[in-house]
């Protein structure tokens, strides 16, 4: 009982000690504000303690730290894109979660406006060859022909029409 006593005066008298090293030189006695550099260089990071998560909501312990690193770095003076540099250089470029404008990273910048740009001319293309045939005289049919129908094959046309809804069995 005495050694869990001791622990636990331990922990209460040294942790104030491991947490006065996150506080940032010159802001001791007001509340912490997240430095902008480092904010920014978080929102473009991906977390490499949480798969699939932006460090900035991870909450794996070590992201934490990690967080708090890029804060005391930014606090330092460390521009943003020092500050994505500094992480991926510690734990590889897959964490990047913002593509590079140049090199390859520029394909996933360029090809999205490509692909809807191609998508529109195909719609755009597949509606006009099958949409309904046009009234104002154009082609109708895809030989390029008008189709034109005499009037006697046209009543002949209504009479098969007639007969078959007459001879078609309701079925209430």
């Amino acid at each position: 009982m005495r050694a869990f006593l001791l622990a636990v005066l331990v922990l209460v008298l040294s942790g104030p000690a491991f947490l006065a090293g996150q506080i940032p030189e010159g802001m001791e006695g007001e509340a912490f504000r997240p430095h902008p550099e480092a904010t920014e260089a978080i929102s473009r990071l991906y977390s490499p303690f949480c798969p699939g998560f932006m460090l900035e909501v991870c909450t794996a312990a070590q992201s934490v730290a990690l967080r708090d690193s890029i804060q005391a770095l930014a606090y330092q003076g460390w521009t943003s894109e020092e500050l994505v540099e500094w992480m991926l250089a510690n734990h590889g470029e897959r964490y990047r979660a913002v593509p590079q404008g140049s090199g390859w990273g520029l394909w996933a910048w360029l090809l999205p406006p490509i692909g809807l740009v191609v998508g529109a001319v195909v719609v755009v293309t597949a509606l006009r060859r099958f949409g309904p045939p046009r009234r104002d005289g154009g082609p109708a049919s895809s030989s390029g022909h008008a189709a034109r129908i005499s009037q006697d094959e046209e009543e002949r046309l209504r009479s098969a029409i007639r007969e078959i809804e007459l001879n078609e069995d309701p079925s209430f």
